[in-house]
C-alpha cells in the first residue's frame, strides 16, 4: 500500500429498498473500513468519512436516475477524485470515468443483457460499448462467481488473469430458519415459491407451465414475491389465466427484508429455473431458511447449491414439474434438502466476501 493512499468507494446507487446490486454494495462497504476509505454516498454512515452526492441517481428513478449516473459518473467522478487525492476508486458496478486518470477496480455481477439480448432496451447498448470499455480500462475485476469471470473471458476477451471471482453471501441473521413459534401466519394452503423480477430470462413462465402440470394443483399455490414490472407481470398473468391457475397464483410485489424469512421458511420449496444467474441471492437464502431449492443446472447456481439443491433443465418444463412432485410426496427429500441446505449456506458469509475484496483492493492501493 502506497504512502497517504486514498480509497474512494461509489455507492451512488444504493436504494432505499435494496435489492441485487444494491443489497451486495450495502453488504460489503463495512468490511473495507480498514482501509479507511471515503464514501460517496447520498446519505451519511457513521464511522466512516462521507462525501455527500445526489440521491437521485438509482435506479429508483427509472431510466432517468440511470442515465444521471452515467453522466455524473463520466463528468463529475473523475474531478471528485482527484479533488480527494484518491488513489483508487472502488465501484460496485462496472461503471468508471473512462479516459481519464482515475485508478479502478470494479465488480461485474453478470452478463445477461448480451447473453439475451434485447436491441430494444438501453441496457443492450450499455452492456456492448459501455461496459466492455470500462473492463479494459479498469486495473482489476470482481466477478461474483466462475460462471461470470468465464463469461468476462469468453464474451468480452478480457485476460482471466484481471478477474478475481469472489463467491456473495447472505445475512444470517435474517436469513434463517425459524422455530415453529416464530411462523404466525401458517398459509392456509401449501405454497411454491419464487423470489426475483419478472424478466423473461428469469423464465416464471416455465414456473407457471410446469406447476399446471401438478396432479391435484388446486390444494397448491405459487407465490410470486419481487417487483411487478409493467412490461412482464400482466403477461404472467395472461398465462395463468390460459392454464387455468388465476385462483393458484399470487404476486405479492415488493416484500420487505424482514418478512422474507417468515415467507420462505413457509414455502414448500423455493422455485428458480432462471436460463442464466450470475450468482442467485435467492438460492442462498432460501438455503439458510432451511427451505428446499429446485434451481437450474447452469450458470452460477450448481456453484452456490452444490449437492444441496434439486437441480434441473430450465428449458425442460416437465424436469421442473417432477422436482415439484417430488418436493409434496417425499418427506425424507424435504428433510435432507432442508439439512443440505442449512449446511451449504454456512459456507457463505459476508465477512468472507468483505475480506477477499479488502486483500484485492489492498494490493492496488
Amino acid at each position: 500500500m502506497q504512502k497517504n493512499s486514498q480509497l474512494i468507494i461509489n455507492l451512488s446507487l444504493l436504494l432505499s429498498k435494496p435489492t441485487g446490486i444494491s443489497n451486495y454494495a450495502k453488504n460489503i462497504f463495512p468490511y473495507l473500513k480498514p482501509l479507511k476509505p471515503i464514501l460517496l454516498t447520498s446519505r451519511e454512515y457513521e464511522d466512516f468519512d462521507n462525501y455527500l452526492i445526489s440521491n437521485n441517481l438509482t435506479p429508483e428513478q427509472g431510466t432517468k436516475g440511470h442515465l444521471r449516473r452515467l453522466l455524473w459518473t463520466q463528468f463529475k467522478l473523475s474531478k471528485i477524485y482527484q479533488n480527494l487525492d484518491s488513489s483508487l476508486l472502488f465501484s460496485p458496478v462496472p461503471e468508471i470515468p473512462l479516459w481519464s486518470s482515475c485508478r479502478s477496480v470494479v465488480v461485474v455481477h453478470d452478463l445477461i443483457p448480451l447473453r439475451f439480448p434485447n436491441k430494444a432496451s438501453p441496457l443492450y447498448y450499455y452492456f456492448k460499448y459501455y461496459v466492455p470499455e470500462v473492463l479494459r480500462q479498469a486495473k482489476h475485476i470482481i466477478c461474483n462467481s466462475q460462471a461470470t469471470a468465464e463469461d468476462i473471458h469468453n464474451m468480452l476477451n478480457i485476460p482471466s488473469c484481471k478477474i478475481t471471482p469472489i463467491l456473495l453471501a447472505h445475512d444470517n441473521r435474517n436469513f434463517r430458519l425459524l422455530n415453529s413459534d416464530q411462523n404466525i401466519n401458517e398459509p392456509n394452503v401449501p405454497y411454491f415459491l419464487y423470489i426475483g423480477r419478472h424478466d423473461p430470462h428469469k423464465n416464471i413462465a416455465s414456473i407457471l407451465k410446469a406447476f399446471s402440470k401438478l396432479k391435484n394443483y388446486k390444494n397448491y399455490q405459487i407465490w410470486l414475491v419481487g417487483p411487478k414490472d409493467k412490461r412482464y407481470t400482466l403477461q404472467l398473468q395472461n398465462l395463468a389465466q390460459e392454464l387455468g391457475i388465476s385462483q393458484q397464483l399470487r404476486i405479492l410485489d415488493y416484500v420487505s427484508y424482514e418478512k422474507l424469512p417468515l415467507i420462505l421458511n413457509q414455502a414448500l420449496a423455493l422455485v428458480f429455473p432462471s436460463l442464466w444467474e450470475g450468482f442467485g441471492f435467492p438460492v442462498l437464502e432460501a438455503m439458510a431458511c432451511g427451505t428446499p431449492v429446485i434451481t437450474s443446472n447452469i450458470s452460477s447456481l450448481p456453484e452456490i447449491v452444490k449437492d444441496a439443491a434439486l437441480l434441473i433443465n430450465p428449458y425442460m418444463c416437465q424436469e421442473i414439474t417432477s422436482a415439484m412432485e417430488q418436493i409434496i410426496k417425499d418427506d425424507t427429500l424435504r428433510s435432507q434438502l432442508k439439512i443440505y441446505g442449512l449446511k451449504r449456506s454456512k459456507a457463505f458469509s459476508w465477512q468472507n466476501t468483505g475480506e477477499k475484496t479488502l486483500a484485492i483492493l489492498a494490493k492496488f492501493l
